[in-house]
């Protein structure tokens, strides 16, 4: 006989769950109507702070928790926005992959959290129809390509939507960016700067903004500068494909003598292709990727990265966002700052085809300056000091 069993043969009753507290029972505990534990709790009504913190105290030492059916029911929302890349359509795609996602991904569930929603991170495609089981008050949607299918579904739908990325054609609530044109002629300008004479580009083949506007302000500065284009595409959401895109780029008869990867791993990529070319970093070639990684401060040599400050941008569209599911006037706040600054955010619902373009807000970059992006300055062969009257 086990320890399970008792004397008699039967198996010991387990102690049952407790109960969990609900509004009523705060409310008694409190000495107060339900009305004003729900307004204590929801920061709403003309309570005396006295009251809203003493509920709130007792809500917390029960335990209680409101009911996210009874809060749909109230509210009309179930406290839930999604996140999702639809860039790569079919492809199979990980958030962890690429340090970008997973620091935009994570500041912006923290900055819901913050607001009281909980963020939902959600395949753009699947074989089971995940979407429609989850009831969305809106949704983030990162680098959408031009005329998203998932985009236009979802603002048929009268669900919110706010893009990381300009959305090109995509009907979306507002949006929010980096200025890639200006962040691209900032990195070519340091290059040659450095004294690169021929650059190349490694970029992507998807029609996302941020891989079309990177490229074709590449294409533009070589045309303005009379350089012919040196650059390799591949599809950026298989690694194996950028080491080969690399090494294409470095084996090129025009090959340049300095580069720069728009995506995370092509810093990593690029060194390698060098290695196998016999070319020395800096010396022979110079390399910026844009990334997000620590790993390239500890490379040899270390490599200049572009940030894009995902954290920020993941924080500014979960509360834009969170202000069109709310209806709150962003026209002084994150919205403000792009440039059609003061305009204000409306949910689709009240948006209409003659209102004009989505507000858009524009983030800085920063480009951390290692260096695998600078020439080593010539020896130079100090002598020694001769006595006075020496020739």
């Amino acid at each position: 006989m086990t320890a399970a069993a008792n004397q008699n043969g039967r198996r010991p009753t387990t102690s049952r769950r407790l109960e969990r507290a609900g509004i009523r029972d705060v409310a008694a505990a409190a000495g107060v109507s339900i009305t004003t534990v729900s307004d204590a709790l929801n920061g709403k009504g003309r309570l005396p702070d006295e009251t809203r913190s003493r509920v709130r105290e007792v809500a917390e030492r029960l335990g209680y928790r409101p009911s996210a059916a009874a809060r749909t029911l109230r509210t009309g929302r179930s406290g839930l926005i999604g996140l999702t890349v639809t860039t790569y359509g079919e492809e199979p795609f990980t958030f962890t992959e690429f340090a970008y996602f997973a620091e935009m991904a994570r500041a912006a569930t923290s900055a819901a959290l913050g607001r009281g929603y909980a963020l939902v991170v959600l395949p753009a495609s699947s074989r089971h129809d995940v979407w429609s089981n989850i009831a969305l008050d809106g949704t983030v949607v990162i680098d959408p390509p031009d005329q998203d299918p998932l985009v236009s579904e979802l603002y048929r739908s009268g669900v919110p939507v706010v893009s990381d990325g300009k959305p090109g054609n995509c009907p979306v609530t507002a949006w929010v960016d980096n200025d890639h044109e200006a962040a691209v002629l900032g990195i070519l300008d340091h290059l040659a700067e450095a004294g690169a004479r021929r650059i190349g580009l490694l970029t992507g083949t998807s029609t996302d903004t941020y891989t079309r506007l990177s490229t074709e302000a590449y294409l533009s500065w070589c045309h303005r500068i009379g350089q012919e284009p040196v650059y390799e595409t591949y599809p950026a959401h298989d690694p194996a494909a950028g080491a080969v895109a690399a090494d294409r780029l470095l084996a090129r008869p025009d090959r340049p003598d300095a580069v720069y990867g728009l995506f995370d791993p092509n810093g990593t990529d690029l060194l390698a292709a060098a290695r196998r070319y016999g070319l020395r970093v800096p010396d022979d070639l110079l390399l910026v990727c844009c990334s997000e990684s620590d790993v390239y401060a500890g490379t040899e040599p270390p490599i200049t990265t572009l940030s894009l400050k995902p954290r920020r941008i993941g924080t500014t569209v979960v509360n834009l966002l969170i202000d069109a599911i709310e209806g709150v006037d962003s026209g002084s706040g994150a919205a403000a700052a792009g440039p059609l600054g003061g305009a204000r955010l409306f949910p689709p619902r009240f948006r209409t085809a003659g209102t004009g373009p989505p507000p858009g807000t524009l983030m800085p970059t920063e480009l951390i300056v290692r260096a695998s992006s600078q020439r080593r300055s010539p020896r130079t062969t100090i002598s020694a000091p001769r006595p006075p009257g020496e020739v």
